[in-house]
């Protein structure tokens, strides 16, 4: 079994070449390096990529993910099918420039992934940690609540799950910072999966992940009410009765993921 994608850029680079033999050869920063997989930041004839390259995950993290009824995550192909998705539901995220997949043993099974660097961004959790000492503009944060209310609310719509849901995994491009839309786009989309029909748990985890990430940023009780409804695509008043046992589940969950973390109470609203 084999995979390849080729934007113009890699092919152009990589003609009579083998993908796989080059993407070996590739060196950089190295940014993260787990178990199999190894993620480098990339200058490539005056641009920046950045490369997720995975070498399989092994039969015992296959059964262990099997055991726990836990879709196992075999490699690159996950994210660039989700960047895929995401691009075609006006979802902003990261544009993959390269792909390949091969080896019929999924245990064993290599892949690569190689994404265009987002330059000029910065994570919404950097950026909102100077919100407690300095207040934000109000027109800033009001869209920065309806861009991330407006991608997760897109995504769980199309039964897509982020599954690393927290406002980390959110960028915002700075050249944008002070334009009616600023542009946020999602990453690290390693982890997400797409059903023909979500489970509602799926919903609740990708949703109190965003509330547990922005607890501490000094965010007002109607600054989440703002994200429901534009989550919802109701009224405050609708979601808060039609949706009451879903939002109880998230604020639930997000305080046990706050308590684990932190060992003290969530903060109340």
């Amino acid at each position: 079994m084999k995979k390849l994608f080729l934007g113009e850029f890699f092919q152009k680079l990589w003609q009579g070449k083998e993908p796989f033999a080059e993407v070996g050869k590739l060196d950089g920063t190295l940014y993260r390096h787990v178990k199999s997989r190894r993620t480098l930041k990339l200058e490539l004839n005056g641009r920046t990529f950045f490369l997720k390259h995975h070498l399989g995950v092994g039969w015992r993290e296959i059964f262990k993910n099997l055991f726990q009824f836990k879709r196992p995550i075999l490699g690159a192909g996950n994210e660039f099918a989700a960047i895929n998705r995401l691009t075609a539901l006006d979802v902003p995220t990261m544009t993959a420039e390269a792909y390949g997949e091969r080896g019929s043993n999924p245990a064993r099974r290599e892949s690569f992934l190689i994404t265009a660097a987002l330059e000029n961004n910065c994570s919404l959790e950097e950026l909102c940690a100077q919100w407690p000492k300095k207040k934000p503009e109000f027109a800033l944060k009001l869209a920065l609540i309806k861009e991330v209310a407006r991608s997760a609310g897109i995504m769980h719509r199309n039964h897509i799950c982020h599954r690393d849901c927290y406002i980390c995994h959110f960028l915002l491009d700075m050249t944008t910072l002070e334009c009616p839309r600023p542009l946020v786009s999602v990453i690290d989309l390693h982890r997400a999966i797409q059903w023909k029909k979500l489970p509602l748990h799926y919903h609740v985890k990708d949703v109190a992940g965003l509330y547990f990430s922005s607890m501490d940023i000094n965010l007002s009780r109607r600054d989440f009410f703002r994200f429901m409804k534009y989550y919802s695509l109701k009224s405050l008043r609708d979601t808060l009765d039609s949706d009451r046992q879903f939002w109880q589940k998230v604020a639930q969950t997000a305080g046990k993921l706050y308590y684990k973390e932190h060992q003290k109470p969530a903060p109340e609203f």
